[in-house]
């Protein structure tokens, strides 16, 4: 677990799913192994989003298990191609972080996962680190992803008030990502949508069951 924090109050909450992240190779192999394990494919959803995500649900234990394949898809795209390779069972610090606060209708779950996230990682260079410099590359080349960051930083630190962890921690983290997005270079691109501003949308609203923030 990339996130001890999570699994103590006052951040520990109930997990209605799974999600997980894979190479497109393995594709095929998941296609056969959830359904071995007794889960039913949402034939639909996965008729429709196969190439980038994969839905199943366990109804005897009311598990769902979401399955992102090359990319975090979501409001944004988070290209992951090449960056699931590492030792662990899990993808980056940098990664997490960002494919929660890409998600334009973000919630309370999403938020909490994200603070103790930030509690438990430093931000820097190396595996167990937030990665900010990747974070910032990533949104300088795409201000839509750059513009919802910029509104769930807010919706975060507003989280944090409520809870009792180390508020000036997380604060401090919160800002050296922020400083690293903001020193970045933006392409033309970037600064000819950030002229258009959110007069045009810059999100997608993706197709999904998500369950309610639940603490233990």
């Amino acid at each position: 677990m990339h996130s001890p924090s999570a699994g103590r109050p006052p951040l520990k909450r109930k997990y209605g799913d799974l999600d997980y992240a894979i190479s497109k190779r393995d594709r095929k192999s998941v296609l056969s192994l959830f359904p071995s394990l007794g889960y039913e494919a949402n034939d639909r959803f996965n008729l429709m989003n196969g190439d980038t995500r994969l839905y199943f649900y366990d109804s005897g234990h009311g598990r769902q298990v979401d399955i992102f394949v090359d990319v975090f898809k979501m409001s944004h795209v988070i290209d992951l191609r090449g960056r699931l390779d590492g030792d662990g069972p899990c993808a980056t610090p940098a990664d997490l972080l960002l494919s929660k606060l890409q998600i334009y209708e973000i919630n309370r779950k999403d938020l909490v996962d994200v603070i103790a996230l930030l509690l438990d990682h430093p931000v820097g260079e190396g595996d167990d680190a937030i990665d900010a410099r990747y974070v910032a590359r990533l949104a300088c080349e795409d201000w839509g992803l750059c513009r919802t960051v910029q509104l769930n930083i807010p919706k975060l630190l507003h989280t944090l008030d409520e809870v009792d962890v180390d508020r000036d921690l997380v604060r401090a983290r919160v800002a050296e990502i922020q400083k690293a997005i903001d020193a970045g270079p933006k392409p033309l691109k970037w600064r000819l949508r950030a002229q258009v501003g959110d007069r045009l949308q810059w999100y997608e609203l993706p197709e999904e069951v998500r369950s309610p923030y639940q603490p233990e």
